[in-house]
């Protein structure tokens, strides 16, 4: 007997004795945020934010010089979203309030009745249909009116978004049971221009990621106290946050490759999960930010402290941990970056790269590498005390060109939900979720609309926003109805 033959009996007698079924209580479901699907930009009294600012003055940004002023007029079609969730058969279905649509101004002062109304009736027409809202609080559309102040680099959207909070909670969470307050930090201080400041600014690298970064830890702590001290017991639900988080993979098994990734991991997403699971910053990035801060002749690190009171104030501010997960790089050492011009790619340091055997699709930023969420799923659990950990985000890209023959995305889902499911069986991970982006092709930010990552495909050139099922609906459908992989 070949020795590839018997591990594969060893493999098959050990499968047969576990039962590769999700449990009960998992929930499935699909994510969309508000600027991606919503259009209606102006309607009903809609306040400005910066990402249509970004589409009317900056469009030259975006790949194909689009705007979300109509993307897939879910303010208007919102009731064949919902037959569109219905039909999958998931249990949630997650998705943004805009600002600016409920508080025109952004601040507490007046709120937009129409708005109000329109997110009512999404709420209360997914109930109806046995789908559980999930509702984020802010998916990157920050009110204009506090770009020129600096954005999240300014502690003074700190007690603005915590009066929007507030008022979600009032208006929205006598039906609302899961809340995420704050969608993927990492990429509203470290990514996009625009994000964080002003709109028509880039912002001086190396030294605005973490002050935003800071802000948007305090706002949600804020967001998290108010809902645990003003709402929690009458409204029984549960509050957290979502981070996008890359696995970075160690390229070799060399003592200073694995040091490398671990000093990506804390980088790219313990600057936020370390204050709320345990206590401050990273001791990799306090000392590396210090040390080259001080080379850089700054007078103090870059990186501004929390104080003993914010940190308590930040620590244990969630009942869950939401992650949205598309990318796995393998990292390794490499020479200290040049100390002549601060950034914050420059603090994180090492080597970052892709095997390129690994398979990709539209998007080149996604390959399929389901064993990097497996051993992310894995880290969480050993590092923060296996927490309640919902899958907010997964999935891939088409581009259109053949877009209901989605066998890639099926081929996607199929081996991500596998190993989700290692990760609870074999690992056991506490993962209670996962949530597919998207439900239908949307606003993909700054691609435009030439990423599709949706189930349903969009035609955007049709005034109707006419919504088709792809092949993976189907795929779906028979997730969640057996709750086994097809």
């Amino acid at each position: 007997m070949s020795e590839k033959f018997f591990l594969i009996l060893v493999f098959l007698s050990f499968s047969t004795a576990i039962e590769w079924k999700f449990p009960a209580d998992f929930k499935f479901g699909v994510a969309t945020a508000a600027y991606q699907i919503e259009g209606g930009w102006n309607a009903d009294g809609k306040g400005t934010s910066i990402w249509d600012t970004l589409g009317h003055n900056r469009s030259i940004l975006v790949k194909d010089r689009s705007n979300g002023d109509i993307a897939c007029d879910s303010y208007h079609k919102w009731e064949e979203d919902v037959q569109m969730v219905k039909n999958l058969g998931v249990d949630t279905y997650r998705f943004s309030v805009a600002w600016t649509r409920i508080l025109p101004e952004g601040y507490a002062t007046r709120v937009n009745q129409p708005g109000v109304d329109y997110y009512n009736k999404l709420i209360n027409k997914l109930i109806e249909n046995g789908i559980e809202p999930v509702v984020t609080l802010y998916h990157w559309d920050l009110p204009q009116v506090f770009s020129p102040l600096g954005g999240w680099t300014n502690p003074v959207v700190v007690p603005h978004f915590a009066n929007y909070a507030r008022k979600a909670f009032e208006l929205f969470g006598d039906r609302v049971k899961t809340w995420i307050t704050i969608n993927e930090p990492r990429l509203i201080c470290n990514e996009y221009k625009g994000l964080v400041g002003d709109i028509t600014e880039d912002f001086p690298l190396g030294v605005s990621e973490y002050l935003c970064a800071k802000n948007v830890l305090k706002a949600h702590a804020e967001a998290y106290h108010i809902y645990d001290k003003e709402f929690r017991k009458t409204q029984k639900g549960k509050i957290s946050i979502t981070l996008d988080m890359t696995w970075s993979e160690p390229a070799t098994n060399n003592p200073e490759d694995v040091k490398a990734a671990e000093q990506n991991r804390q980088f790219d997403f313990g600057i936020y999960t370390n204050p709320i699971f345990n206590y401050d910053y990273p001791k990799i990035v306090i000392d590396r930010v210090a040390n080259r801060s001080q080379m850089e002749n700054f007078p103090q690190s870059r990186l501004p402290q929390l104080t003993t009171a914010e940190k308590l104030k930040i620590r244990g501010t969630y009942d869950f941990l939401g992650i949205n997960h598309y990318i796995t790089l393998y990292s390794k050492a490499a020479n200290e970056p040049p100390f002549s011009k601060p950034s914050f790619k420059a603090d994180a340091g090492g080597e970052r790269f892709r095997d390129e055997n690994w398979k990709g699709g539209a998007a080149n930023w996604i390959k399929l590498v389901p064993w990097g969420l497996r051993n992310l799923l894995k880290w969480i659990k050993v590092n923060y005390r296996n927490p309640e950990i919902i899958i907010t985000e997964n999935g891939t890209a088409d581009d259109g060109s053949d877009f209901l023959e989605d066998d890639e995305r099926i081929e996607y889902y199929r081996e991500y939900l596998n190993a989700t499911l290692q990760a609870i069986i074999q690992d056991g991970v506490n993962v209670k979720g996962y949530m597919a982006w998207s439900l239908m092709d949307n606003y993909e930010w700054t691609n435009g609309y030439t990423l599709r990552f949706g189930l349903y495909h969009v035609n955007f050139t049709d005034s109707n926003r006419t919504r088709t099922p792809k092949k993976s609906v189907k795929f779906f459908k028979s997730l969640t109805s057996t709750k086994t992989i097809p």
